[in-house]
């Protein structure tokens, strides 16, 4: 097939982007054509996706969308892959080239602020179906900012994503947890499909696991955060639980925040607080990673903290850990229990609501069992091998192939 993979930005932002790098390569891998089109290729600090040498590229929103797609038109491709754009004109001119699948990485078309969180009187997941009594409750339940202008901008865009989604072929996703929610929203007429994926070893993740040395006794403890830094991926939170974890695992504690974000100089702010509070416990601040840096740093942790406050569709950096043989601390939150089993490959927290003393207690527990024995990590392993590509691969290639047959009966029952 001639497969045209788009999206927004033509950089790895997150996990979704890093996805997309890998899927094309293993499309390409088995025959397929690849094209790939984006509409900015910003930030730029960010490495570009990575493509299959001989990608067919596009780029979007350099001018009006008609005359934009017209190179995609000429392409022809057989099948669109969708993974959600800026201008939502440019994704209605799309859906008139070729049949479509759409990914749904995140709450696209179905909430305001698209964190799907109610955030007043203490934040919780919102599993209410988008539409207009969702703007009663914006400000009550401070799902987004104070301005009114930017609630109404947000919800017509997101009214529109919801209206464009009831035109796609079928739509995929990655958790249940998300499947569920866009079932509820009727996305693609109810041709909305779960499959789950792994890891794609060219992020080095695959790379031989160190030799972990026996630990002394009064050796810190290494917890790691990953990740992007907003309110609502629960950094500050998890600061706030070091206290109670260090007093319940009797051990220093040495936390990592590897990424970035407009909460890093906040975060950085309470961490100095934190530490002159309890001096055995002390805070880095690296910055954002390439995997090549990423992969030693998570080596040389114990576990990996995932303390999202919001429903996360699937939280890829999990797994990513437990590829690397290291247990994951989480909140139970949206897709995050489909894959972070308590006891097997690391300890979850109560998630609606979290709170700061259920995250502490899923740390000490997870530290007490890698104290006396190594069925975390094993369990950590396990747990990502169970997750292979080529499983993925074989139902992202079915869903397609479905959307070309469907698209062709319904063209011939007109005729």
């Amino acid at each position: 097939m001639r497969i045209l993979a788009t999206t927004w930005s033509s950089r790895r932002v997150g996990g979704a982007e890093t996805y997309l790098g890998r899927i094309m390569a293993l499309l390409s891998a088995l025959g397929h054509d690849i094209g790939f089109c984006f509409e900015v290729d910003e930030p730029e600090a960010r490495t570009p996706i990575l493509l299959p040498p001989n990608a067919a590229v596009f780029r979007l929103g350099a001018s009006a969308p008609s005359a934009a797609i017209a190179p995609v038109r000429a392409w022809a491709p057989d099948v669109i892959y969708a993974h959600g754009l800026l201008d939502a004109q440019l994704e209605a001119e799309l859906l008139e080239v070729a049949p479509a699948v759409f990914f749904a990485h995140s709450y696209y078309g179905t909430c305001i602020s698209g964190d799907k969180t109610h955030k007043f009187p203490v934040v919780r997941p919102c599993t209410r179906v988008f539409g207009p009594a969702c703007l009663g409750l914006y400000f009550p339940r401070r799902c987004g900012g104070a301005s009114p202008i930017t609630m109404m901008r947000e919800y017509s865009r997101q009214r529109a994503r919801l209206s464009l989604l009831a035109r796609y072929d079928a739509v995929m996703t990655h958790s249940t947890h998300m499947r569920e929610e866009f079932l509820r929203h009727n996305a693609a007429g109810g041709r909305v499909f779960s499959c789950s994926y792994g890891i794609g070893d060219e992020n080095g993740l695959a790379a031989p696991l160190p030799v972990r040395e026996p630990r002394s006794a009064s050796a810190p403890w290494h917890l790691m955060f990953v990740g992007r830094m907003d309110r609502l991926k629960g950094g500050r939170e998890l600061l706030d639980a070091l206290p109670r974890a260090r007093a319940g695992v009797g051990r220093p504690l040495r936390l990592t925040f590897a990424g970035d974000g407009p909460e890093r100089h906040e975060w950085e702010r309470h961490a100095a607080i934190v530490t002159r509070r309890v001096p055995d416990v002390t805070v880095t601040f690296a910055g954002w990673q390439q995997h090549t840096s990423l992969v030693p740093m998570l080596d040389s942790s114990d576990a990996v903290v995932v303390p999202s406050l919001w429903p996360e569709p699937y939280g890829l950096v999990g797994p990513e850990a437990n590829r690397r043989g290291v247990p994951v601390v989480a909140f139970a939150t949206g897709g995050i229990p489909e894959w972070l089993v308590e006891g097997v490959n690391g300890c979850l927290a109560p998630g609606d609501p979290p709170s700061i003393d259920g995250l502490s207690d899923a740390i000490v527990r997870c530290l007490r069992s890698l104290e006396s024995s190594d069925t975390l990590r094993k369990g950590a392993l396990a747990a990502a091998g169970s997750m292979p590509d080529d499983v993925h691969v074989r139902g992202l290639v079915e869903i397609l192939t479905g959307a070309v047959a469907r698209r062709r009966a319904l063209s011939a029952a007109r005729a």
